[in-house]
Order: C-alpha cells, then sequence, then structure tokens
C-alpha cells in the first residue's frame, strides 16, 4: 500500500485499470452468449430439430441467466467482487467448454442451462466491483465502455464464429472460447482487490480522490437491505424499464442471425458479415449513451435528467427504425435501419446500469440484480415465445412486438428519478 510521500504525486489510474478489466470481463461474457445463437443454425442442421426446438434449447441458456440474477448479486455482495467474479467466470467457461461436447440436444441444453446460471453473476457483480472505485462522474462512461465491451464481442463473434465453424466445426468455437474466460480469471484475481487500500498498485493520491468522492467502506461483510430494495417503487420501475430493454435487445442477439438465414436467405457468411454490422452500431450506442449522460451532468449537475433524456431518446429510435429495418429491401439498407435502432437501445443501456450505481451506493450489486433479472426475463421470453410468434405470425410480426417494448421503455424512464436514493447509507469508519 502507498504512504502518505505519495500525496503530492501524480495520482495513479489503477481504477481506469480495473475498469479494462471489467470490459474484457463484458467481452468475454458475451463472446459465450452470442456464440449459440450464431451457432445455432449449424447445431440444427446437425440435429435436425425444428426452429421451436431452437429457442426452446436457446432459452435453457436465458432462463438460467434471469433466475440467477439476483443470487450472483447476492454471491458479489456477499464475497467480495473478487473472489466472486473469478469464479462465476471459471464456472461458465468450463461449461462453454463442455458444450462443445454435446452429442444430443438434451447435453447442450443442460451445458446451456449452467452456462446461463454462471454468467447471471457477471453484470451484477462487474457493477459491484466499479461502486468502490469509479468516481460518480465517470460512472455513466464506465457502463457505457463496459457494455461497448459487450457488444463488441457482439459485433465480433459473428464473423469470428462463422471462421472457426467454415474452417473446423462448430465445436471448436465453445472450446476456445471456454479457455479464454479461464485465462481471464486467474488474471482478474490477481491484479484487482475489493476496497482501494488493499491494492498495492494503488498510490495516496489516487486513494483519497476515490475516498472523498466514495467514503471508506468497511472490510467486513453488511446485510444487505432486502426489504427496502424490494419495497421500493422505482426499484421496480427500473426493473420493468429493464425489462423491456430486455426483450428487445435479446431479439437481436438470439434470432437475428436466424432470421437473416430463414428470412433474408443469407448463407452462413453472409449471416455472420451482417449480424457483426449491426450488432456494430451497439458499440457506438453503448459508449455515446455514456458520455452524453456524464456531460450532462458536468453542464447541468442534472443527473435525473441526465440519465432519462439521454434513455428515452434511444428507445424511441429504436421504436422509429426497427420497423423501418423490416420493410428495407437489401442487405445494406436493412443492416443501416436495425443498426440505428440498436444504436437507440443502446443509449438506454449505459444509463440504466448508471442509475443502480446512483440509487444503490453499497449495495448496487444487489439492486442491479434486481434490475437485470427482469431484463433477462424479457431476454427470457423473446427467446423463447418468437420462434413461435414466427411459425404463426411470420418475423415482422416478431420484430412489431419488440417496437411496442421499445415506446413502453421510454415512458418508463420518464419516471426514474435517478437522483433519489434508495437509502442514505453512512460510511463505516475504516477498520
Amino acid at each position: 500500500m502507498s504512504t502518505t510521500a505519495d500525496a503530492g504525486m501524480k495520482p495513479t489510474r489503477v481504477r481506469h485499470k480495473i475498469l479494462g478489466l471489467v470490459v474484457l470481463a463484458y467481452f468475454v461474457t458475451y463472446l459465450d452468449r452470442v456464440l449459440i445463437s450464431n451457432a445455432m443454425p449449424v447445431i440444427q442442421q446437425e440435429f435436425g430439430f425444428d426452429i421451436g426446438t431452437a429457442g426452446v434449447i436457446m432459452s435453457a441458456y436465458a432462463w438460467a441467466y434471469a433466475l440467477f440474477q439476483i443470487p450472483g448479486g447476492w454471491f458479489g455482495d456477499r464475497m467480495g467482487p473478487r473472489i466472486a467474479l473469478a469464479c462465476v467466470v471459471t464456472w461458465w467457461s468450463a461449461f462453454t467448454f463442455l458444450a462443445g461436447f454435446s452429442a444430443s440436444t438434451t447435453m447442450l441444453a443442460v451445458c446451456l442451462f449452467l452456462v446461463g446460471m454462471g454468467e447471471a453473476g457477471a453484470f451484477p457483480i462487474s457493477n459491484r466491483a466499479l461502486s468502490r472505485w469509479m468516481l460518480p462522474s465517470e460512472r455513466g462512461f464506465a457502463q457505457g465502455t463496459t457494455h461497448a465491451g459487450s457488444r463488441l464481442a457482439g459485433a465480433a463473434t459473428p464473423l469470428l464464429v462463422a471462421s472457426l465453424i467454415g474452417a473446423y466445426s462448430w465445436h471448436v468455437p465453445f472450446w476456445l472460447f471456454g479457455a479464454v474466460g479461464v485465462l481471464w480469471a486467474v488474471f482478474w484475481y490477481g491484479y484487482y482487490r475489493d476496497l482501494p487500500r488493499e491494492h498495492h498498485g494503488i498510490n495516496a493520491a489516487e486513494r483519497a480522490r476515490i475516498e472523498a468522492a466514495l467514503g471508506t467502506a468497511p472490510k467486513k461483510a453488511v446485510s444487505i437491505p432486502w426489504k427496502l430494495i424490494l419495497s421500493s417503487r422505482q426499484m421496480w420501475t427500473v426493473a420493468a424499464m429493464y425489462f423491456c430493454y430486455g426483450y428487445s435487445l435479446n431479439m437481436f442477439l438470439a434470432w437475428y442471425p436466424k432470421y437473416l438465414n430463414a428470412e433474408r436467405g443469407y448463407d452462413l457468411a453472409q449471416m455472420g458479415l451482417f449480424t457483426s454490422l449491426t450488432l456494430a452500431a451497439a458499440v457506438v450506442g453503448d459508449i455515446m449513451g455514456g458520455v452524453l449522460s456524464d456531460l450532462i451532468i458536468h453542464r447541468t449537475g442534472r443527473i435525473k435528467f441526465a440519465r432519462q433524456s439521454v434513455a428515452m431518446v434511444g428507445f424511441l429510435i429504436a421504436a422509429v427504425f426497427i420497423p423501418l429495418g423490416v420493410h428495407m429491401d437489401g442487405p445494406y439498407a436493412t443492416a443501416a435501419m436495425f443498426g440505428i435502432g440498436v444504436f437507440g437501445l443502446e443509449l438506454v443501456v449505459g444509463n440504466a446500469w448508471a442509475v443502480t450505481l446512483d440509487i444503490g451506493g453499497s449495495f448496487a450489486g444487489s439492486c442491479s440484480a434486481v434490475m437485470n433479472t427482469l431484463g433477462n426475463v424479457g431476454g427470457a421470453i423473446v427467446t423463447t415465445v418468437t420462434g413461435f410468434i414466427v411459425a404463426a405470425y411470420g418475423w415482422s410480426a416478431a420484430f412489431y412486438v419488440v417496437t411496442g417494448f421499445c415506446i413502453a421503455g421510454a415512458l418508463l424512464f420518464s419516471r426514474i428519478d435517478a437522483g433519489r436514493k434508495l437509502a442514505e447509507v453512512a460510511a463505516a469508519p475504516e477498520l
């Protein structure tokens, strides 16, 4: 640990290196998540099941991911992000690797369920990891950057998976991505510390800056105020808004490659290329959403207005351009319209997660877990029902449902006040 002799020195930037590691964690999470939907057309062809069965198999991951959000957030708050995040990344990476050996639909579904169980803790625990390191004025940027890491993986994975499957088989990306996750977990455990004062690389100047903004935190575990969290109307408004976001985004993560293949007639290479082009817009939206929100806070000091204005505009952009994508002719025009729609959705996400930091404080992990639970219930529902909607009414109807949820999300965000904390938790003295 640094001493007070360092006080006159330029602050270190350990918190930004930690942010970089969290960005990589989000990247690894989406490597595995987007792998499933992009490998599914090939797996479906090999095993010979229909589109409804494909939805059920993918929903095994989606429902586990939704149901274990709160346990994952609790685990992170209870054990601390250093141990908890290393554990869950190792868990899901191991089962991603095993999924590559699947010889039946049952084995594949079980492995995907266990992958989803582990990944459920990733975002809540990562949010908790940042809550003791990132300054309030950096939170929008931090959340936008972390989610940009996940969407960068979402954009890169289709091309990578298509190349690996074309050169080898669908099994290989599961093995490769599983190994990458284990390597990340080892590096995280070696570098990250739960509190700034425990990190050997931080100097007194950076530590003082962090603690001046955030206070200090007790080393021992504290009781999580579930009654307060679960009885908060604002918390449930945040969660309902994120349900709308989760349903909408997962249409693109789970079903967009299949849509391009089945409705537009794209082959494996085209499917990978145009899925990547569409999801690349998400990276820009993530970063811009966080930067714009922080900029408004710096200029006006109005945190409620900053979070609301950017997120509501994002939802409304998605509501306009997703239907245009459905009716657009030509692959590049289609990708552009859907891409702008996804860009709009991603203006939302950094602000949504920043809200859980704004209102949750020391219990940001548990608050974000509640929000992300509802978001991923939405994701699980769209993964499960879209195959049946398409079979009954066609692909256009499935995208119109997404449009409706985007409008509802904008209305719900208008009711969220990021400046109103769930509780004022007094800073505990250093031990």
